[in-house]
């Protein structure tokens, strides 16, 4: 029974060395976990403050890039109301310069067909074919018909030419 005794309490001061062991070991890794948990939660502190200066940043260059955006979009606007405007000029001189131009065709109509045959003749043979030719266009087939039978043969032939094949005389 002694020997019982003996190995019963040889067991239980092996046992009881190995619990306290045991909670030692225990100890000292609830330590080490702890320092790896305020790490962490250093880290996670650097990482909010980071995505929260990042966020502020991003939210600064929206703004930036929507005042920018609203400069760019008004100078468009103002760029379109002023080729609105130039294209409404633009359509009321040409309409000025066809009227003009008519005037201007219309005057010399007239004057051609009321002068002389002979002097119309001279007078466009002086000219350049093509502004003849501009000329006599203007003009009733019988005018043109007439001017042409008093003009010198060659050049009425190159008129011809030029009033058969029709605007721009070129």
């Amino acid at each position: 029974m002694r020997k019982i005794l003996g190995v019963l309490l040889v067991f239980h001061m092996v046992v009881f060395a190995q619990v306290t062991d045991c909670t030692k070991i225990f100890e000292e890794r609830k330590s080490e976990l702890q320092r790896e948990v305020e790490l962490i939660d250093e880290a996670k502190q650097s990482f909010e403050a980071l995505r929260a200066a990042t966020n502020a940043l991003f939210t600064q260059k929206e703004e930036a890039l929507a005042r920018e955006q609203a400069k760019v979009d008004a100078v468009l606007a103002e760029i379109t109301q002023k080729e609105i405007a130039i294209e409404a000029i633009l359509k009321e001189n040409q309409e000025i310069l066809a009227t003009i131009q008519g005037e201007k065709e219309n005057k010399l109509r007239e004057t051609y067909n009321k002068m002389k045959d002979n002097a119309a003749a001279g007078i466009l043979e002086a000219l350049t074919r093509q502004e003849a030719a501009g000329i006599l266009f203007t003009l009733p087939p019988k005018k043109v018909s007439q001017i042409l039978a008093k003009m010198n043969p060659n050049v009425a032939s190159e008129i011809t030419t030029l009033l058969s094949k029709g605007p721009p005389f070129q």
